[in-house]
């Protein structure tokens, strides 16, 4: 599986990386996963026929509290 980053979350992640110095590596965890397995995460309902839309949760290493405290990815 191939995995594009668009320039709107390349720009969101500069900018939250100013804050979470660990932002990358906990993102490109998830990226590595996704390579691996092809859908993770929780299924979207709601979203258009046709399409199926998945969101992740990711831990945030530079706050202590889970992955309720971490990233979301939609994708």
């Amino acid at each position: 599986m191939q995995v594009d980053l668009t320039p709107e979350f390349q720009q969101c992640l500069r900018d939250l990386a100013k804050c979470y110095r660990s932002i990358r590596s906990d993102v490109q965890a998830v990226i590595q996963k996704l390579r691996v397995v092809n859908f993770v995460g929780d299924r979207l309902a709601g979203v258009g026929e046709g399409y199926v839309v998945l969101k992740i949760r990711a831990k945030n290493r530079d706050i202590q509290k889970g992955k309720s405290a971490g990233y979301h990815m939609i994708y």
